[in-house]
Parts: structure tokens; sequence; C-alpha cells
């Protein structure tokens, strides 16, 4: 098997299309020989725990409500090219990540970690729910095969919290400034968002280079 990490953060659009992307170029590959992790990364690791209003986070970002256009015009189109569902309005806080980080890492440990990116992604990008609330976590949680009560009892105390920052600031030190990064066998990066015909050419060169070691 290859190492594929995915350096990610659940309320970023660009990682929510290049994880469509990915999946497409997987479902044409169904025998790849990737196994899958997906790292931590906050874009606001300064985020007030109980988050922003979305609204005033965007303009103060992007510089107004022109800016906030402007930025997220690329991804609307992008969006709509990748068959990406996208209800943008309905997202009224920008949240803290650190307990979604947190719900990703424990599903990794229960091999339910693609479970778990794709309902965050759903709650914020489709449903607008606010993936810091606890409630939240534990819906998610017990609908994709995770242990809600254990979620719920990890959430309420510190658990993991120093691991997932500590992943977070790793990735800073390799020179992660943006999200996605992929990084393919601990060994080649690739940054942003790919097409599904970059995945697949990829899955087809590791497995060429496999049949030629056998």
């Amino acid at each position: 098997m290859v190492t594929l990490s995915i350096i990610s953060d659940p309320i970023c659009p660009w990682c929510y299309i290049g994880k469509s992307y990915l999946d497409a170029a997987l479902a044409q590959r169904p025998a790849h020989r990737f196994e899958i992790e997906w790292r931590p990364y906050q874009l606001n690791p300064d985020m007030p725990k109980e988050g922003i209003d979305r609204r005033a986070y965007l303009e103060g970002k992007f510089g107004g409500p022109e800016g906030v256009l402007k930025a997220y015009k690329p991804v609307v189109e992008l969006a709509e090219e990748a068959g990406v569902e996208l209800n943008l309005p309905a997202i009224k806080r920008t949240p803290n990540t650190i307990d979604a980080h947190r719900l990703i890492h424990w599903a990794g440990i229960e091999g339910e970690q693609n479970a778990i990116v794709d309902a965050l992604f759903r709650a914020n990008f489709v449903e607008g729910r606010d993936i810091s609330d606890h409630n939240v976590l534990f819906e998610i949680a017990g609908a994709n095969g995770v242990d809600p009560l254990m979620v719920q009892r990890l959430l309420t105390s510190d658990a993991d919290i120093d691991e997932v920052r500590a992943q977070d600031e790793q990735a800073r030190e390799m020179g992660v400034s943006a999200v996605p990064t992929y990084i393919i066998a601990e060994n080649h990066v690739v940054p942003g968002s790919q097409s599904a015909d970059f995945w697949v050419r990829i899955i087809d060169e590791i497995e060429e280079n496999a049949a030629k070691e056998e």
C-alpha cells in the first residue's frame, strides 16, 4: 500500500472540491494502492472557540462584500464544474475546527475517517451546520460508524488536543501554508485541488511501478 496523507480543514472549500475529484478517481480505479489518512490544519488557529459571524469574517478577510464575491467566484465555478453541491448562504458562522479535527483523529482509529470527513464537509457546506457544536459532532459520529458516547466523553475533555495541534504545527514546519496539500508515500508533496484525471494518472503510475518491482 502507498500512504496518501491529506492535510485539510473541513471548512476549506478547496479541500471539499479536491476530495470530490479524488473520490471520482478512486471510483475509476477501485483496486488502487492508496491508504488514505487525513491530517489536521486549521485555517484559523486563533479563531475564538465559539466561532464568529461568517459575513463579518469573510468581509474582514477579503476587504468587504466585493472582495468576498471576487474570492468566492472561482470556488463556485469550480464546484459547479466538479458537480459539488455548495449552499454558501446557509453558512452563518465560521467555526473553530479544533474539535472537528479531534473527531477526524478518533475516526482514524476506528477506520472511519473518510465517512466522517465527508459528513463534516456536507454539514458545513450544504447544511450550514456549526461543526464546532458538540451536538452536531455527536450526530455526525453516530451516523458514520463512530461511537457517539465515546466522542461525547472525549470532547468534554482535552483529549488529543495537543496531538492535533502538534500535527498542525508539523505541517506548517514542513512549509504547508494552504490546503489541501497531499503527501504521497511520505515523500512527494502535491499542493492544491487536483483533477480526477491527475489522480488517475498517479494511481496508474504507482501500479506500473509496482508491477515492475514484482
